[in-house]
């Protein structure tokens, strides 16, 4: 892995750690600060499930699904070719995004929520720091096929 990989890998981890921190010390389950009226607020939730509460309470069904899916993700990083930037960067916030999340439940049994949204009238799900990073990395993997589906063809794992 690439110096900078790694230092963005635990740069967006530490991020995600330390802003869930913060709403510890600060912040009672359920608080919320409005900073723009009517868009987005500080709510501070505890999920049990993934997004949209889904499968909630699953604890082992997390900790197997994602202990498996960090392998994966860092087998296609290994796998992708040095010059592919944007799966490359992609994998690495997908990994950090997944790993951040994993902390929560391994050491909390749930994850710390807090990014709360109204997008066009609609009160988006409470998020966090490392769905950013889960968002962006699958974006710029899509944005990564894309591109080489229309300018290069598909290539296979060759190491």
């Amino acid at each position: 892995m690439k110096v900078k990989h790694i230092l963005l890998f635990v740069s967006v981890v530490l991020l995600d750690q330390l802003s869930k921190w913060l709403l510890d010390i600060n912040m009672q389950i359920g608080d919320s600060i409005t900073l723009i009226p009517g868009f987005f607020r500080i709510t501070y939730l505890h999920n049990t499930g993934a997004a949209w509460s889904m499968f909630e309470g699953k604890m082992g069904f997390f900790m197997i699904v994602t202990v498996i899916a960090l392998i994966v993700m860092g087998y296609f990083y290994y796998c992708a070719e040095k010059k592919d930037t944007l799966t490359k960067y992609g994998l690495v916030l997908m990994m950090a995004g997944t790993l951040g999340n994993f902390i929560d439940r391994l050491c909390f049994q749930h994850v710390r929520d807090f990014l709360d949204f109204v997008i066009l009238g609609y009160d988006f799900p409470v998020f966090n720091v490392a769905d950013i990073a889960l968002c962006v990395g699958v974006f710029l993997i899509l944005v990564s096929v894309f591109l080489e589906e229309r300018f290069g063809g598909v290539k296979k794992c060759e190491k």
